[in-house]
């Protein structure tokens, strides 16, 4: 990290210490259990303490620290509990998000799609993973705007964000892409179809994919877990 020399227009150092922190800590180059400290923080920005303080308290309050008064800060573990919750609760939405999409869906919104289904099939066959799973963001998130539920992307990322830091430790991310695209191409041409039942039926299962590799993962990796 380097020290903070000028702020964007409308960026706090607050801002910038949290984004910092916050990708080290979701792309696990900061792993459950390591130890931060206030004042090293504050030494290695350049910084007073107080943005680094307040940096800490955000991040605590999407669970990725754990803030014990009189003692280091750490990197919260992975919870159990909490990705279950956050699985259920953004499945619960994109279903609904679903069954209102199909009833609006035109040709303007299947082209918005198309275009972005193309982009993901560039990705997999140049095995650019990382390109695939931001295109695989943003096409839920489509389909939430075009369909009449634009508020809905915020809770989907909330939830998505608590998974996706564990699934950082998958070796199969690359693997998983072509079935997700495919998943993604059935969902589309339902939609089209203003196939309820259908479209519900392809979002159940996509967004159920991960169980077998969270399983995985917590057998393997347990000592990151609370």
């Amino acid at each position: 990290m380097t020290q903070i020399a000028e702020l964007p227009e409308r960026r706090t150092t607050t801002d910038l210490v949290f984004d910092s922190l916050h990708d080290d800590i979701v792309a696990l180059n900061l792993l459950p259990g390591a130890k931060l400290s206030e004042a090293e923080i504050a030494r290695r920005f350049g910084v007073s303490r107080q943005p680094v303080r307040d940096a800490f308290n955000r991040l605590a309050n999407l669970d990725l620290l754990l803030i014990r008064p009189q003692r280091a800060t750490e990197v919260r573990g992975f919870s159990m509990a909490s990705i279950t919750h956050a699985r259920f609760v953004r499945l619960a939405v994109e279903l609904e998000v679903i069954r209102r999409a199909c009833a609006v869906w035109d040709d303007r919104c299947a082209e918005t799609l198309r275009r972005n289904l193309d982009r993901q099939e560039k990705a997999v066959a140049a095995g650019v993973a990382e390109t695939f799973h931001e295109l695989d963001q943003q096409f839920h998130e489509l389909i939430c705007e075009h369909g009449g539920s634009p508020l809905a992307i915020q809770t989907i990322r909330e939830c998505k964000q608590k998974v996706d830091r564990l699934c950082v430790l998958s070796l199969g991310r690359a693997r998983e892409a072509a079935t997700l695209l495919g998943d993604h191409r059935n969902l589309a041409a339902a939609l089209a179809a203003g196939s309820v039942e259908e479209a519900v039926a392809i979002t159940r299962l996509h967004l159920t994919r991960l169980d077998a590799t969270i399983e995985e993962i917590q057998r393997t990796h347990s000592e990151y877990f609370e």
